[in-house]
């Protein structure tokens, strides 16, 4: 079978190679990757819609290294175009329809990856992102205890989180924020956040940086710097399991393996997207960011990057150009 046809909301697309086999272990095919996504469409679109997405494609499926696409092939539906200091521009893939979606497994992307920031505030974070990612010595039970304490020193500051496994080892759990905060503030906010939940649980709970210094579950505030991506809700891991939105009473019971893709549907169609609410209510970082001042001006002064470490403090790496339809 060299093609076949889809529709899409309307709109017909064609997938080509769908019996190539994308998923060694189990056998699943390109073809059965596309229908994943048809079914989650509305929830997948939802995660990616109008932000800079790097499409990561594994043409030879999930047994081999993928090869990330920062510059969008002139098919993509909207490029979002920007420079860099050397010179060198990127026109990134921005979602926005589920056409889009579609386009991209069709593309071989196993998994989506947006930045945190929609094209329209693209310098300011829309989305604080506490990833959980538990070292080699943490149990899953760490990181479900672990996401239990978020969501408690979440409302300790009047936030709101929608937790959603990674699909692989760990879990993500986002807050909607207003897009007024530049990333070396939200990251700053992300290291205070940590920092707290880190004081309340210091046994299972870490945010230092280098590994060989951790423990238990490491609270990645780095997630939150510019350009940074993590696999969005719905999106299918190499693992073979759904990044999968929850709600807050199953993440006690909930295991990684209770979302593999090829049972996903039946979920979805039962509860629509879990993290649909998510848009509602976009929150304020001062509390926090107040927290962080509080920090820095204790005994954690000085910047959260070790010495050596080349990072630009709060300089531009990029600057956003139009899309000129290069």
């Amino acid at each position: 079978m060299a093609e076949v046809t889809v529709d899409v909301a309307g709109d017909e697309l064609i997938v080509t190679h769908p019996e190539k086999v994308m998923f060694p272990q189990q056998g699943w095919t390109k073809l059965d990757l596309v229908e994943h996504y048809l079914t989650c469409v509305d929830g997948a679109l939802a995660g990616v819609f109008g932000r800079p997405t790097m499409l990561k494609c594994f043409p030879g499926g999930v047994g081999q290294k993928p090869y990330y696409r920062k510059r969008a092939p002139k098919s993509a539906g909207e490029r979002y175009f920007v420079q860099f200091p050397s010179g060198r521009t990127a026109g990134y893939f921005v979602p926005r329809t589920p056409y889009d979606i579609i386009w991209m497994a069709q593309l071989n992307c196993v998994d989506l990856n947006p930045w945190p920031s929609r094209v329209e505030h693209v310098e300011h974070a829309d989305e604080l992102r506490i990833d959980l990612d538990p070292t080699p010595e943490a149990t899953w039970s760490d990181v479900q205890a672990v996401a239990l304490t978020v969501r408690e020193t979440l409302a300790d500051f009047g936030l709101v989180g929608f937790p959603k496994t990674s699909g692989s080892k760990g879990m993500h759990i986002y807050v909607r924020i207003e897009p007024a905060y530049s990333f070396l503030e939200t990251r700053k906010a992300a290291l205070a956040f940590g920092r707290e939940v880190e004081r309340r649980r210091p046994e299972i709970v870490t945010t230092q940086w280098w590994k060989e210094d951790r423990h238990g579950v490491f609270i990645d505030y780095n997630q939150n710097s510019r350009d940074r991506t993590i696999a969005s809700a719905y999106s299918v891991r190499p693992t073979g399991w759904v990044s999968a939105p929850l709600t807050w009473d199953e993440v006690p019971v909930a295991e990684l393996a209770d979302f593999p893709m090829d049972a996903f549907a039946a979920r979805y169609e039962q509860l629509g997207d879990v993290m649909a609410a998510i848009d509602t209510v976009s929150y304020s970082l001062e509390d926090l960011l107040e927290h962080a001042a509080r920090d820095e001006a204790g005994a954690l002064a000085g910047e959260p990057w070790p010495d050596n470490f080349g990072k630009p403090r709060g300089r531009r790496s990029w600057w956003p150009l139009p899309d000129d339809g290069r």
